[in-house]
């Protein structure tokens, strides 16, 4: 079976430190829907039991879905949960921008 041109989706990680937290940044590029959202999730997840800050730099994010956004969500809730990690969304395209305007999301990537 192969993945439809739409379904396309990838990510580099950068790890770093700063002021002796660590740091971890998935540049993300495609699309964020159904079919590739729990390939981030997956990737993502473990990470935030051991602290520190996550950025996912959506940069080359060309779209995001329904899915997309509740697996967004997800992280986001379980980085709060755990107290000791931050994820923030970075560098959001003004078409993912609109899209957590629109969901009344802002307020919960802001933080």
């Amino acid at each position: 079976m192969t993945t439809a041109p739409e379904a396309v989706f990838s990510y580099e990680v950068e790890k770093t430190t700063d002021e002796d937290i660590n740091v971890t940044t998935f540049i993300c590029h495609g699309r964020v829907v159904s079919e590739t959202a729990g390939k981030l999730k997956e990737a993502v997840k473990p990470l935030i039991p051991q602290g520190g800050k996550i950025f996912l730099d959506l940069t080359d994010v060309s779209y995001v879905d329904s899915s997309g956004l509740g697996s967004l969500v997800g992280l986001k809730v379980s980085a709060l949960k755990e107290g000791y990690c931050t994820l923030e969304l970075v560098n959001l395209t003004p078409r993912v921008k609109e899209l957590l305007r629109l969901s009344n999301l802002t307020q919960l990537f802001s933080s």
